[in-house]
């Protein structure tokens, strides 16, 4: 027993392409915003800000890679098959991100507690 196909005419997947492409566009922009309002006054916690910004961009940049991927699945079985690593890969970059916030707090703590001694 084969799995169905799933029967998406050609035009609403040319037509979630082009969604995609513009949500992408419409992100990058105000990514681009953001970016220069953080440098634009510096402060303490800039850096962490910039990470924190860096972070967001490179999970709303898989996100659109994954919404790519769906739009092309030919079945059921390849639209699981690609959330599931979808989902595999947002828990493994979560983690590093988190390892990556943690390690900076801790750095900036140590650095603020390193000025006043």
């Amino acid at each position: 027993m084969s799995e169905p196909k799933l029967e998406v005419p050609a035009e609403l997947r040319e037509l979630a392409e082009k969604t995609i492409d513009q949500a992408e566009k419409a992100f990058g922009m105000f990514f681009d915003a953001a970016n220069r309002s953080i440098t634009s006054i510096p402060n303490p916690g800039t850096e962490m800000s910039k990470q924190a910004l860096s972070l967001t961009q490179q999970n709303i940049k898989a996100a659109f890679e994954h919404a790519r991927k769906l739009v092309h699945a030919t079945d059921l079985q390849e639209a699981m098959r690609i959330q599931s690593e979808f989902l595999k890969s947002q828990f493994t970059n979560a983690g590093e991100h988190m390892r990556q916030i943690t390690g900076n707090v801790m750095s900036a703590a140590r650095d603020s507690t390193k000025d006043k001694f």
